[in-house]
């Protein structure tokens, strides 16, 4: 078996499939916890289900659906922060609203293109060791980009997820920091479609950070364990499901939960709460 590991790391696509899997896993992990903080989970599945009609754009006018669906990522968390502030709709029912919007816009123009095909289906489910040259430079700068946006806004972005109102009355421009926000989770949604695809990719942004959570620590330590266990259990589902001969997003999204239900465990053996008397 490990002469069958060390042959993997020769292949030029196994390769790219731990390079572009490592780095959405760490741009998820990281945003993901600052969406969890906000409570605002579902709106990464929302977009990530509008982003189904970015793909079928993209897909119909023959460019990279990864172009398209960004655009459309963008557009959809927009519109969901427009919808909060002027008092249209709550969150979940903006992201309901949303979702609906792009899901059904990509059926219709799957449906004129003549159905769906074996390239859509790898968007949908994630076809990571399939990821190309073009997908890892897209995928390679979205995810600098959305770091390099953290490392400049920490501060600001860290005030504004504890204590939004706080952070308005000390001058914090709170709704543009919001919107970059927002544009960052639709960044890293729309990396990590081709690691576990559209359906699975909310669990890829919240299972790391929560697994981090579950340890009780500062922020700064449960940010760089949530980074730690996305990447690495990213890294762990690629060599199982290339050893097992099993779908790779499956194995990557079962290996986030059982890290998940491992650490939630250990964490409450290690520290059992009080009797109360």
């Amino acid at each position: 078996m490990f002469d069958y590991i060390i042959n993997l790391l020769g292949y030029r696509f196994f390769q790219n499939a731990l390079i572009g899997g490592s780095i959405s896993a760490l741009a998820c992990s990281l945003i993901g916890l600052f969406v969890i903080l906000r409570k605002e989970s579902m709106i990464g599945d929302g977009v990530a289900h509008v982003s189904f009609g970015g793909i079928a754009i993209g897909l119909f006018l023959n460019v990279n659906p990864l172009y398209t669906a960004l655009v459309v990522a963008v557009i959809a968390v927009l519109g969901i922060s427009y919808m909060k502030r002027h008092g249209l709709a709550e969150s979940d029912s903006a992201t309901a609203v949303i979702l609906a919007v792009g899901f059904s816009t990509g059926l219709i123009i799957i449906s004129i293109a003549g159905g769906f095909n074996v390239e859509l289906f790898s968007y949908l489910f994630g076809s990571i060791l399939t990821i190309s040259r073009t997908d890892m430079i897209l995928v390679a700068i979205l995810g600098v980009v959305s770091l390099l946006l953290v490392m400049v806004f920490y501060k600001e972005l860290l005030s504004i997820t504890f204590d939004a109102q706080a952070s308005r009355l000390m001058g914090i421009p709170v709704d543009l920091l919001g919107n970059i926000f927002n544009i960052l989770v639709a960044i890293t949604i729309v990396l990590s479609i081709k690691v576990v695809g559209m359906i699975l990719v909310t669990a890829l942004l919240v299972l790391p950070g929560l697994t981090a959570l579950q340890l009780n620590t500062g922020f700064k330590v449960t940010a760089i364990m949530s980074v730690l266990f996305g990447v690495g259990s990213v890294i762990l589902g690629i060599f199982a499901s290339a050893i097992l001969d099993v779908a790779t997003s499956g194995v990557i999204v079962f290996t986030l939960v059982l890290v998940f239900i491992m650490v939630s465990v250990g964490s409450r053996i290690s520290s059992p709460e009080p009797v109360s008397r």
